[in-house]
């Protein structure tokens, strides 16, 4: 009996990996990515952050995103801001993270702090996310997935970024490099089955047209867990970045 009993645990030991194994996946992402920033008063900036997402190259659309938010600048190093966010997740892949394309609308909070070191600045964001995720269930008598209702998670999300001038002209920076990670970290009763919802490491530069526009270029390893930690996708990714900065606060 204790023979038996001690192969049965040796074969539970050797079958669990294999019952709760990990399936991986990969995906070369290319994002079209927009922030403008808008500033309307002395210290209040309206800011509209924009994106549209494929995977593998352009044959597959991954995501996109809309995501308006009030800043307000409290002092020299930390400016606040809260926000609304609607996203829109395809079916990509192989195998595929969603059963149909899913919808979610976020309302977040975010500081920011900034200090320059030297010829470098440091840069830590912190955003805690409401979010409510789109559930797909199948339909009655159907093969056809539909959204049926809307679950309430909650999401940490911490990046440091450094920034620092690669090239100069007449004083002024033309090319800036920057480098950071950001962690988005599933809180709360509805946190899932893993800590990080998301990961990515961020190379990249930019390119300084003129103190009102920019365009930068980054890439990203995006690592992302599904909700029940049965997929890790790791995905290469390109973003090409047009970014803004307007006062209209002396119109």
């Amino acid at each position: 009996m204790k023979k038996i009993i001690a192969i049965s645990i040796c074969i539970l030991f050797l079958i669990h990996p294999l019952i709760y194994a990990q399936i991986k996946s990969q995906n070369n992402n290319i994002w079209l990515h927009y922030v403008g920033k808008n500033k309307v008063s002395k210290k209040t900036f309206l800011t509209l952050e924009a994106t549209m997402r494929y995977a593998n190259g352009f044959k597959e659309k991954q995501q996109y995103f809309v995501r308006p938010s009030v800043d307000y600048q409290v002092n020299k190093t930390l400016l606040a801001s809260i926000g609304y966010t609607h996203y829109n997740t395809f079916v990509y892949g192989n195998p595929a993270l969603n059963k149909r394309p899913i919808p979610e609308n976020h309302l977040w909070v975010q500081t920011n702090f900034t200090h320059q070191i030297g010829a470098f600045k440091l840069t830590n964001r912190i955003r805690d996310e409401n979010r409510w995720v789109g559930l797909a269930t199948l339909k009655l008598n159907s093969s056809e997935y539909i959204i049926s209702d809307y679950a309430y998670r909650n999401r940490l999300r911490y990046m440091p970024m450094v920034t620092f001038p690669v090239f100069k002209h007449d004083k002024s920076n033309l090319i800036n490099g920057f480098v950071g990670d950001e962690a988005f970290i599933n809180i709360g009763k509805n946190a899932g089955a893993t800590l990080f919802n998301q990961n990515r490491l961020i190379l990249g530069l930019g390119y300084v047209i003129s103190k009102k526009s920019q365009i930068q270029l980054s890439y990203i390893k995006q690592r992302i867990w599904n909700f029940t930690d049965t997929l890790e996708e790791t995905n290469p990714t390109l973003r090409v970045s047009y970014l803004t900065n307007l006062d209209f606060s002396k119109n």
